[in-house]
C-alpha cells in the first residue's frame, strides 16, 4: 500500500448515501470536501500541506498512518484511526445539519455542544461562569490574550514571559498584535509581519531560561528578572500580560508558579496572567488550581492530547470573563476569530463575522476523542506507565555515547498545586547529538545536521521503520557550535495503549520509543546526513 492511497482509504468510511448527498450538483445548501481536506483548513499557513499533498510542515498526514511510531507529542501527531472516525461522523453530521440550517448557525451549536463537555473531560465543569474561547492554534490564543489584555494608546500592555524561545515559534510576533503567517485562519490574505490594523499598543519582555551554552538557569534568577520587568511596568504605568509557561517545548516551567501567583496577589489591578499550557500536559487539578487564581490558560488539543495539529481553546475564569464581557472587543481580531468561537452571551462579540470553521471543528472533536480515552484510565495506571516510559528512556540516553539528555528540572508547582497528580512526571525527554563515542573527541552535531536527523527518521531508508520526534528546539552551543534537541515524548495516546489490558502493553510502547532512539543512533553513526 502507498502512502499516497491513504486518504481515499480513510474516506471510505463515509457512507455511500452521504457521498452522494455532497456531490456535485447538491441541492444541499453546503458541500463539504473530504473529512481529510477539512482537517488542514481554517488554520494559517503552517497547516497546508507541502508539495508532495501529503504531509504538513510537522510532518503530519490528515489521515491515519499506523506505521509511523509517533513520539513527537511536543510537536504535532499524526490522527489516529479513532479520531479519524470520530471527525467523519461530524463531518456527516454537518452535512445532513444543513438541510434545515445555515453552516453559521452548524458550527455555533456544535461549538456549543463542545464547550461543556471540554469542560467535563478537564474536570472544570462545576467552576461557575468559566467561558471557553477558542480558535485556530496556541499562537492565535496568544493573540487574543494580548489584544484582550486591557492596553490601550494611552496605557500600553506589557507582555512579560520567560523562555521565548521555548514556546510556538509565531508567538513572540503574535503577542506583538502583528501577523504571524500570510494568511489568517479564516483564510485571509495578509502581510506577515506587518501590525495588525487596530490593534492594542504593546511592549514585549522576555527573560532567558538557558544561559548561551543551553545550560538551565537558576529558577530563582528567572523569577527574579521577571520581578524587576514587573516593577519597572508598574512604574510605567502600563497594563501587563504576564505569561507562566507550563510546560515549554523542552518540558519546563518558568517563570514558577509561586512567582507569578505572589505578584499577581500584589498588582491585581496591573496584571493579567496567561498559562501557555498549551502542551496540555496538566492535569485537572493544576487546571483548576490556575483557574481559581483567576488565571486565563490556553490549551490545545494538538499536542499531549495527540488531536490533530491547530485545535486551541482560552480557558477564562470567571473573574476575567466578567470583565470581558463589558468591554468592547479589538477590531484586531475579527481576521482570527469567528462569532461562534466566543461564549454566545458576549454580545460586543458580535463584530466579528458570523462564518463556520468546520476544519477547527472536526479538529477539536478528533481531539475530544483523544481526551476521552486518556480520562477513562484511572490516574494510578497513567502514573505507572508515565513512571516506567521516563525511566526507560532516561536509561537509555544517559548510556548512549551519542545521545545526550538535556536536564530537565522536577516539575514543581507548589503551593499553587499540592495534590499529587500524572503531570508532575516527566513527558517530553530532549537531548542532543553527537558524532563521536570517544569521550575525548566528542562533537556535537549543529542544528542543520540534527534537523537532516529528524526528518530522515520519518523516512523508511529500507528498515521498514518511520518514527517521529519533536522538532528540533534550538539549545545554545557546545564547543562554539550551535546545537539543536530532539524530542522523544510521552503522549495521552501512548498512555492510554500502553495501559491496555490492565498495563501488559506498556512494555510495548516502551519497546517501540527505544525502537525509534536505536534508529536515531544508527542515523547518526552512518553519514547519510551529511549527504
Amino acid at each position: 500500500m502507498r502512502i499516497t492511497d491513504l486518504p481515499e482509504i480513510a474516506d471510505r468510511a463515509l457512507s455511500s448515501e452521504v457521498k452522494n448527498r455532497v456531490a456535485p450538483n447538491s441541492s444541499l445548501g453546503i458541500e463539504l470536501p473530504s473529512t481529510s481536506k477539512l482537517l488542514v483548513e481554517g488554520g494559517d499557513a503552517r497547516i497546508v500541506l507541502g508539495s508532495d499533498g501529503i504531509t504538513n510542515k510537522y510532518g503530519c498526514t490528515p489521515f491515519p498512518d499506523a506505521a509511523l511510531l509517533s513520539f513527537g507529542s511536543s510537536t504535532a501527531s499524526v490522527i489516529s484511526a479513532p479520531a479519524y472516525a470520530a471527525a467523519n461522523r461530524l463531518r456527516e453530521k454537518l452535512v445532513l445539519a444543513s438541510n434545515s440550517e445555515s453552516a453559521a448557525q452548524t458550527y455555533a451549536r456544535e461549538l456549543n455542544r463542545i464547550r461543556p463537555e471540554l469542560k467535563t473531560l478537564c474536570g472544570v465543569a462545576d467552576m461557575p461562569c468559566l467561558d471557553i474561547v477558542f480558535a485556530a492554534s496556541g499562537t492565535d490564543l496568544h493573540l487574543i490574550a494580548s489584544q484582550i489584555a486591557g492596553g490601550s494608546d494611552s496605557l500600553p500592555t506589557r507582555v512579560i514571559m520567560a523562555g521565548v524561545e521555548e514556546t510556538g515559534s509565531c508567538v513572540p510576533i503574535a503577542l506583538a498584535g502583528k501577523h504571524f503567517s500570510t494568511r489568517s485562519a479564516l483564510g485571509q490574505a495578509v502581510d506577515e509581519g506587518a501590525p495588525i490594523a487596530g490593534s492594542n499598543s504593546i511592549d514585549i519582555s522576555t527573560v532567558p531560561i538557558r544561559y548561551t551554552d543551553g545550560r538551565l538557569r537558576p529558577i530563582a534568577d528567572i523569577d527574579a528578572d521577571v520581578e524587576s520587568l514587573v516593577s519597572e511596568a508598574i512604574k510605567m504605568h502600563q497594563r501587563i500580560l504576564l505569561i507562566l509557561v507550563d510546560v515549554s517545548k523542552t518540558g519546563m516551567i518558568a517563570p514558577s508558579p509561586a512567582c507569578v501567583t505572589a505578584l499577581h496577589r500584589r498588582f491585581p489591578e496591573s496584571i493579567d496572567v496567561l498559562v501557555d499550557a498549551c502542551q496540555f500536559r496538566i492535569a485537572p487539578a493544576t487546571l483548576r488550581a490556575y483557574l481559581k487564581q483567576d488565571f486565563m490558560v490556553a490549551l490545545t488539543g494538538s499536542k499531549f492530547v495527540t488531536g490533530p495539529t491547530f485545535a486551541g481553546a482560552l480557558f477564562l475564569p470567571s473573574a476575567v470573563a466578567h470583565r470581558l464581557r463589558t468591554q468592547s472587543l479589538p477590531q484586531a481580531l475579527s481576521s482570527y476569530s469567528a462569532r461562534a468561537e466566543w461564549p454566545s452571551d458576549w454580545h460586543h462579540a458580535d463584530i466579528f463575522d458570523n462564518v463556520a470553521n468546520f476544519g477547527l471543528l472536526l479538529r477539536w472533536e478528533a481531539s475530544l476523542e483523544e481526551l476521552r480515552a486518556f480520562r477513562a484510565v484511572p490516574e494510578a495506571a497513567v502514573c505507572e506507565f508515565l513512571e516506567a516510559f521516563a525511566h526507560a528512556i532516561n536509561q537509555y540516553l544517559q548510556n548512549s555515547p551519542f545521545l545526550e539528555p538535556l536536564p530537565v528540572p522536577q516539575l514543581d508547582r507548589h503551593p499553587l498545586v499540592k495534590a499529587e497528580t500524572w503531570d508532575q512526571y516527566q513527558t517530553i525527554f530532549p537531548f542532543l547529538l553527537y558524532h563521536s563515542a570517544a569521550n575525548s573527541a566528542k562533537s556535537p552535531l549543529n542544528r542543520e545536521q540534527t534537523q537532516k536527523i529528524y526528518r530522515l527518521l520519518q523516512a523508511d531508508l529500507g528498515d521498514g521503520l518511520r518514527c517521529q520526534l519533536g522538532q528540533p528546539v534550538a539549545c545554545g552551543t557546545r564547543n562554539g557550535i550551535p546545537v539543536s534537541a530532539l524530542r522523544i515524548c510521552a503522549s495521552a495516546r501512548l498512555v492510554v495503549e500502553g495501559c491496555a489490558q490492565n498495563g501488559q502493553n506498556t512494555a510495548t510502547v516502551i519497546e517501540s520509543a527505544l525502537v525509534a532512539l536505536h534508529k536515531t543512533v544508527i542515523l547518526v553513526e552512518s553519514d547519510q546526513f551529511q549527504k
